[in-house]
């Protein structure tokens, strides 16, 4: 039976508040058995780990002894550094330390290229919000160095910048490009740095043609898939298809999204898995496979080595 991992889902949001229960019910019966969840910002990084701790266990009668696994995070997302300061990075700090044994990363971290270029319509310059961006990912890496930790990167018109400090930091446990798009030369360069790129909702996009054919031709062992739920929403040529569980096709029930739901949600993992089913060369449940050992040798091979 092939399992599946989301491996960049924000299940704290709001948007999951009131259906957490039923969502994760629906996860488990689409064999989706772990989701990762970063934080994104000080607000935020005692409701991640409450998460994590409140499940699977407070879920178990609804997924049929089941439960998701939820694996908690914690960074600071280039989007909301403006008011951050020294005391933030010293607060992220000591949380890590105190919570090493339950998180699984440092992120969401990163650089946002576009965030800069918009700084001035919030009394910055460019070069100032770049250089505060490159200021927290910095103390960010180099706390993931000192834990042994990998990182989760967020990336927008950065590549450029986010690459020199990889290089020079040399993470052990190197981590996951979220969402990535972007070239094979690219994608090349990260991979050599040991780093996984997230496969996300930008490959159910036909016009994405950069990307999906970067998907096609880059090794299977260094994919892992991604939902970013409740962001990036899939395109509505693929949301729009049924999706089949394995029940189903046994004659049993299967998953209905309704149409209030959230913009996205992990449930549509299986899309995007099928989705790069149709783009790669290899069978579907050997992909899933693969997947899944890319997931463990990031986040989980010599997890007790520290």
């Amino acid at each position: 039976m092939m399992q599946f991992t989301d491996s960049h889902c924000h299940l704290d949001d709001e948007a999951f508040k009131e259906n957490l229960p039923a969502l994760l019910a629906q996860c488990a019966k689409l064999n989706i058995s772990r989701i990762i969840v970063p934080s994104i910002a000080p607000d935020n990084f005692s409701k991640v780990l409450n998460l994590a701790k409140h499940t699977p266990d407070d879920f178990n009668h609804i997924t049929n002894n089941n439960p998701i696994k939820v694996y908690p995070c914690l960074g600071i997302h280039p989007w909301f550094l403006q008011e951050l300061n020294d005391s933030h990075l010293a607060q992220l700090s000591k949380l890590v330390a105190k919570s090493r044994n339950e998180i699984i990363a440092v992120g969401e971290i990163g650089i946002d290229g576009a965030i800069a270029k918009q700084a001035i319509n919030h009394g910055q310059t460019p070069e100032d919000n770049l250089h505060h961006q490159q200021y927290f990912f910095d103390f960010q890496l180099n706390l993931a160095k000192q834990q042994n930790l990998p990182v989760i990167i967020h990336h927008r018109q950065s590549h450029d910048k986010i690459m020199p400090f990889l290089r020079r930091y040399q993470l052990a446990r190197s981590g996951i490009i979220h969402g990535f798009s972007g070239s094979y030369q690219q994608a090349m360069a990260y991979i050599d740095l040991g780093f996984k790129l997230g496969v996300g909702s930008t490959i159910t996009y036909s016009r994405a043609k950069k990307t999906i054919n970067t998907f096609k031709r880059l090794p299977l062992d260094s994919l892992v898939l991604e939902t970013d739920a409740p962001s990036m929403p899939l395109s509505r040529e693929v949301i729009g298809k049924e999706v089949l569980t394995n029940s189903e096709k046994n004659g049993q029930e299967s998953i209905e999204l309704k149409a209030d739901s959230p913009a996205n949600s992990p449930v549509n993992l299986i899309k995007i898995f099928e989705v790069l089913s149709i783009i790669r060369p290899e069978r579907p449940a050997e992909i899933a496979n693969q997947l899944e050992q890319n997931i463990e040798q990031i986040f989980f091979k010599d997890v007790n080595s520290f």
